[in-house]
């Protein structure tokens, strides 16, 4: 089956959301094409402790506020994902799922979209992929000779599956500190970063996350030295569970070990300590698999693009991906803006073509 229409948004999470509501307002003919069989994206797949960074006011997406969650100042995954589902609702985005796309292939003056469902045509497309299915694990030495359970973040679930264990927790950013906040209690818990943990002022959430990145980007913009945007603030979020756990001196951070050994992991000197499990908490990258039929892969997984509009493929727009796609784009309040400008740049470009 092959059908036609103006945009095709692949990806159904907070990004292909945010695309979908400024296309609507603009009166974009589009469709999103989710690979989850449900509504929220990555957050119906996250750890059970999992929180926001920022109060729901302040996480909430183009249009509608992120109702507060009762008793909670930080809401959580679950009340993220009903957010998403009323959201997709409301304002009647025209969502398919499941449906998996394989390839998106140039196609004369069209676009074609490949999936497990049929085929699409479209004049541009809107990439909202996002990370986390595409987790990355770095190369360590006897890493594949370690014999006790090795997983990443998006395989994590809870403290109740390694209670009792001797867990290596890897990652000085916000997920490391998370979950090992949340192993600190009833495991033997090593946590090892590359660097020593930089904490944010406890008084610091998202909010300021957030206004930092937009002024690092404003500045670089105008030509102006770039403020040092997130990174100059610190690395981890100092949410409660993490503060309490901090607090109590239950987060001490070690070096990063040099490898694992078949029963452990070993630092540079010799030091030597057991483990059960190794939890990897050490990031994404692009999930662009689908974008390889057009050749623009560069370095990393990332390709030129200018604001969210790829260079050599100016009908492809990227959406969501971090910094690289737009100031906190990979955020829930900071994917609006640069959905909004993909969304007028597209409208304008057909807008275009349709008088030419």
């Amino acid at each position: 089956m092959t059908r036609r229409t103006q945009v095709v948004v692949i990806g159904g999470g907070q990004s292909g959301l945010a695309a979908g509501y400024h296309l609507r307002r603009l009166g974009v003919h589009f469709v999103i094409l989710d690979a989850q069989a449900a509504a929220g994206g990555a957050w119906q797949h996250t750890w059970d402790s999992l929180h926001l960074f920022s109060p729901a006011a302040f996480s909430s997406l183009p249009g509608r506020l992120m109702p507060p969650q009762a008793g909670e100042e930080y809401p959580d995954a679950e009340h993220v994902v009903a957010y998403l589902r009323d959201y997709e609702k409301r304002y009647e985005l025209p969502i398919e799922r499941p449906v998996r796309v394989a390839g998106v292939h140039r196609d004369g003056e069209l676009l074609r979209v490949e999936t497990d469902s049929g085929i699409w045509h479209a004049r541009t497309v809107i990439s909202a992929t996002g990370t986390w299915w595409r987790p990355f694990l770095p190369a360590v030495p006897g890493r594949g000779h370690f014999q006790g359970r090795q997983l990443h973040t998006v395989e994590y679930r809870g403290p109740h599956d390694f209670a009792g264990q001797r867990v290596v927790v890897v990652g000085g950013g916000n997920s490391g500190a998370q979950i090992a906040a949340d192993l600190a209690y009833d495991t033997e818990l090593t946590w090892v970063t590359q660097r020593p943990p930089r904490y944010l002022a406890d008084d610091i959430d998202g909010r300021a996350l957030f206004d930092a990145a937009t002024a690092r980007r404003r500045a670089l913009d105008e030509g102006r030295t770039g403020t040092g945007g997130v990174a100059s603030l610190g690395d981890i979020v100092a949410v409660p569970p993490v503060r309490e756990a901090r607090d109590r001196g239950l987060l001490k951070a070690s070096p990063m070990f040099t490898r694992l050994l078949p029963g452990g992991v070993e630092w540079s000197d010799g030091t030597r300590a057991g483990a059960d499990a190794v939890i990897w908490c050490t990031g994404f990258r692009p999930a662009l698999s689908h974008l390889a039929p057009l050749r623009l892969r560069g370095r990393r997984g990332h390709f030129a693009t200018e604001d969210t509009r790829a260079v050599d493929e100016p009908r492809l727009h990227l959406l969501g991906y971090g910094d690289w796609t737009g100031p906190a784009s990979a955020t829930l309040i900071g994917v609006g803006r640069p959905a909004r400008d993909a969304a007028r740049e597209i409208s304008t470009l057909l807008a275009d073509r349709q008088a030419g």
